[in-house]
């Protein structure tokens, strides 16, 4: 069970001078990189570029200070692009607060009922599906600003964007492109020259002076398009809110909240690989959820636990919260002392952050992969990713699980079967109990029919006995002989029963009563045993531990 402690608390035990030095340096670090991205993801997500800073401050100070991991750098995210430029257009900033607020309970509320360990567990190709169908809308959404496009309005859905972008290319602006190839290239070979220093940073500060002092009025710049800048966090406040407006909302805020929740846990799980340690899942959830809400009263965004922050918080030495506290800060004191010069930075330069984001983000080589594995996870890999490009992404993830769930009984289907025993074995061919390789194979090809073998009649459930195998189970049944006066049915290899395969039984229990056949059970598994008793079948049927026994009792019976 997920402990509900801040790491914090656990991490301040025993930390040393040297570990607080690291932490420091490191929370510097992602705060340069954070800085370029925070402002990049306010902006495509159609709000002003200090909020993308208020939410990397107030919700990456509370991630960390209440987080369920030590690593955990939290804020804006591009996961969360999509979502929240869908509710400020239709609901404006205060509706996105309001939804912001919503999530945040959602999330506190899932961390309080233990429902960490349950998101974990979402298959690997739907989180592959909707990382990739998420990058590539990213990717979409920065065409404009990267040529410079003359629209208008860029429409929201996915075709209606690139048909006004193939409408619009007459009006690509050279200037523009040039900055925005320039601030990508520098990006992308940066890292060759240094690492430490991010290239998002140099790429943004080389192409502001360009602009600057070649004069480059035409190129569209944040001050050009929002005007001044706020410097300072806002004073905290409440937004207007109504019932009604909450129920509209509802929908919306459910969607931060999930996409919060899992991207969160993702990044956590990512990171307790990198330093060997394990994360409180329940507690992170809280951790988020308060971490939105704050963000939200302090005009800021949705944020959830970003990975590539992370990692590069464990790259540079952070292994405790402290440094994502210093990160938030640190962010703090740019946005007080810097914020007026961010004006300068050409929007063509922060488009190209953003595609180099959506590059990272698209995994892929894990979605080249994927292609290599079952039919069944590809389609699941397939729908998730088209349903997240071309409808919308928590649909693509309910889509993608539904689908995951109806394929995984699919297969469970497939490995669960009835067959006929043997009811000659001798003790080395026991069914389940060590056969030898031909009496396997001999089984087997009398499993391909059921043979009625008079008076006494055994029965194999293999596999998991639920929904899915109990009609193969009363079609079994159906071919029972009027001769039969003992029903055996093998257990051995049940691991679970749920309340079909019951009522299965029931079923059973009623036809073997009509006609006279005596039901015994044999090598009940412990999860099936206290179903049986719990819905009052175990009075009904007669067990013993092995088909053996089970045999030697029927035989002695009809002996007599």
């Amino acid at each position: 069970m997920s402990k509900l402690e801040p790491q914090l608390i656990s991490t301040l035990k025993g930390y040393s001078k040297d570990q607080f030095l690291k932490d420091v340096i490191a929370g510097v670090v992602v705060a340069v990189i954070a800085l370029p991205l925070s402002i990049a993801l306010a902006i495509s997500s159609g709000v002003s570029p200090e909020k993308g800073l208020y939410t990397a401050i107030v919700a990456g100070f509370f991630i960390s200070l209440l987080g369920g991991s030590r690593v955990q750098i939290g804020g804006p995210t591009g996961a969360f692009m999509i979502v929240v430029y869908g509710i400020v257009a239709e609901f404006g900033m205060e509706g996105l607060t309001l939804a912001t607020l919503m999530a945040g309970a959602m999330m506190i509320l899932m961390g309080l009922l233990r429902f960490g360990s349950v998101i974990k567990y979402i298959p690997y190709p739907i989180t592959t599906g909707f990382t990739g169908g998420i990058a590539l809308v990213i990717f979409s959404s920065q065409i404009k600003d990267f040529f410079g496009l003359k629209i208008d309005s860029v429409p929201a859905d996915f075709i209606g964007k690139w048909q006004s972008y193939f409408n619009a290319s007459g009006t690509m602006h050279l200037q523009t492109t040039a900055i925005g190839v320039l601030a990508l290239l520098i990006i992308i070979l940066w890292p060759k020259i240094n690492r430490k220093i991010p290239g998002a940073l140099i790429a943004l500060i080389v192409t502001s002076l360009i602009v600057k002092f070649f004069g480059l009025t035409e190129v569209e710049t944040i001050g050009s398009r929002f005007g001044t800048l706020a410097s300072s966090l806002p004073v905290p406040t409440l937004p207007n809110f109504s019932l009604s407006e909450m129920r509209l909302l509802l929908p919306a805020a459910f969607s931060i909240a999930v996409l919060g929740s899992i991207e969160s846990l993702l990044s956590a799980v990512v990171s307790d690989g990198m330093i060997g340690e394990k994360h409180r899942s329940n507690m992170e959830l809280i951790a988020q959820g308060v971490a939105n809400g704050m963000s939200a009263i302090f005009g800021g965004i949705p944020a959830t636990g970003a990975i590539a922050r992370t990692v590069a918080n464990i790259n540079n030495g952070g292994r405790t919260p402290v440094a994502g506290m210093v990160h938030a800060l640190t962010l703090l004191v740019i946005l007080m002392a810097l914020m007026p010069l961010a004006k300068l930075i050409p929007l063509a330069s922060l488009a190209a952050v953003l595609i180099i984001v959506a590059y990272n983000m698209s995994e892929w080589r894990a979605f080249q992969r994927l292609f290599r594995a079952p039919k069944s996870d590809v389609a699941v890999l397939l729908t998730t990713f088209l349903i997240t490009v071309l409808v919308d992404l928590i649909m693509a993830i309910e889509v993608g699980i539904v689908l995951a769930s109806f394929l995984f009984m699919r297969r469970m289907i497939e490995v669960s079967n009835i067959g006929v025993g043997n009811l000659d074995f001798s003790e080395e061919q026991t069914p389940g109990l060590g056969r030898g390789k031909d009496s396997d194979e001999k089984v087997e090809s009398e499993r391909t029919s059921i043979a009625v073998t008079g008076r006494i009649k055994h029965y194999e459930i293999n596999g998991p006995f639920f929904f899915g195998a109990a009609d193969k189970f009363l079609d079994v049944l159906g071919e029972l002989g009027v001769t039969t006066e003992y029903l055996i049915v093998g257990m051995t290899n049940v691991p679970i029963i749920d309340a079909t395969a019951l009522h299965a039984f029931r079923r059973m229990i009623e036809t073997c009563k009509k006609k006279h056949i005596q039901i015994i059970l044999a090598g009940v598994g412990d999860q099936p045993l206290k179903a049986l008793k719990k819905v009052g079948f175990y009075a009904e049927v007669k067990l013993f531990a092995t088909a053996e026994e089970a045999l030697e009792y029927a035989r002695a019976r009809v002996s007599a």
